[in-house]
């Protein structure tokens, strides 16, 4: 077992370390000429690779995998949340502003 949670661990680490690269590739592409530029794809591309590391951080590090199943739904349901949560007030930010 201890092999297989260590295979598990290294692919789930590997997928974390290229989803911050996607990230920092979406920030370097946000960035025009030295000065920082504001793009709403960029920043939701951001707020949606956060909180897809949020689910498997919670899923591979905190254990709701072998939780039960409504503890499961409940955590995917907190991510869909977040992700409306952010995504509304980043757009009605943008719209008043």
């Amino acid at each position: 077992m201890g092999t297989t949670l260590n295979k598990r661990l290294l692919a789930v680490w590997v997928v974390l370390s290229a989803i911050t690269v996607g990230y920092l590739w979406i920030d370097h592409s946000a960035d025009r000429h030295g000065a920082p530029a504001a793009s709403t794809v960029a920043t939701i591309g951001a707020i949606a690779l956060a909180l897809v590391k949020v689910r498997i951080i919670m899923r591979e590090f905190m254990e709701v995998r072998h939780a039960p199943p409504l503890l499961c739904r409940l955590t995917d349901l907190w991510v869909a949340l977040m992700a409306a949560g952010l995504v509304g007030m980043y757009l009605a930010g943008k719209a008043v502003a």
